[in-house]
């Protein structure tokens, strides 16, 4: 049994064969999936989606830096609000991202900062968005003990992990991990603690190197589970126990039917 930490099967990239692109998913042994928002008019279709699908997808709602321009005013109130009406994993995907151009760093600050407080009032974990920001998390994540979550498509040094694993906090790790020249990446996940390890596909975006240039699918977490065993030479069936275990510890799901 496998789970998808994250993915986006929401997305209208899958409008044309979602139905299949679970069913492969389920057939790859991927049993349990959860789907992160990105803005507020996303909240709706991925309530309805995982309402579809109870005990295999599981809804996150927030506001991803990404999308900061779509964001309005009253959105973080506004996710408070739907967080009280509609059951939810996790306050996500949020989080700083400083390489797309023309997003104003004080605006995500401000957004990743209310959404880490929404959290510890809701007592949900996070999932965070990181890119060419990672070090700027880490510092804003101190600034709030007892939030937990996951850090996903992780792609820091050993070191920013180890600071990560001392504050309660996962790794996500992805299609990026199959390639050769991710040399860093691959070492730590070959070595790193497993109980901070969780298994993602973020489809449609990142495929493994097997699936270069293609729409990414959550079917394709198998093949990432294939890289991290062999990089860690241990058993694909141990690995993925334990990585499933791990996303439904952090994310309190039940157990797959």
């Amino acid at each position: 049994m496998l789970a998808d930490s994250h993915v986006h099967l929401d997305d209208r990239d899958f409008d044309a064969d979602r139905a299949q692109v679970l069913q492969r998913a389920q057939d790859a042994g991927v049993l349990q999936l959860v789907i992160p928002a990105v803005d507020a008019a996303s909240w709706p279709r991925i309530r309805d989606l995982c309402a579809a699908h109870p005990r295999t997808l599981f809804p996150s709602y927030g506001l991803h830096p990404v999308f900061l321009r779509q964001h309005a005013p009253g959105d973080v109130a506004a996710l408070s609000a739907w967080c009280a009406r509609n059951d939810t994993v996790a306050i996500g995907e949020i989080g700083l991202d400083f390489a797309a151009a023309g997003l104003d760093p004080a605006a995500q600050r401000d957004y990743f900062e209310r959404q880490l407080e929404l959290a510890r009032e809701c007592d949900l974990p996070v999932i965070v968005h990181a890119r060419q920001a990672l070090e700027e998390v880490i510092l804003t994540l101190r600034r709030h003990p007892g939030v937990r979550g996951v850090v996903h498509s992780f792609s820091g040094s050993e070191e920013q992990a180890r600071r990560l694993w001392q504050l309660g906090f996962l790794v996500g790790i992805g299609g990026p991990v199959t390639y050769e020249r991710a040399q860093r990446l691959r070492r730590m996940v070959a070595s790193m603690p497993i109980e901070f390890l969780l298994l993602e596909s973020d489809a449609p975006d990142q495929p493994d190197a097997g699936h270069r240039g293609q729409r990414n699918e959550p079917a394709y977490v198998l093949d990432v589970l294939r890289h991290v065993a062999a990089l860690r030479g241990e058993a694909e069936q141990s690995v993925a126990a334990a990585t499933a275990a791990n996303t439904r510890r952090l994310f309190r799901l039940p157990e797959p039917v």
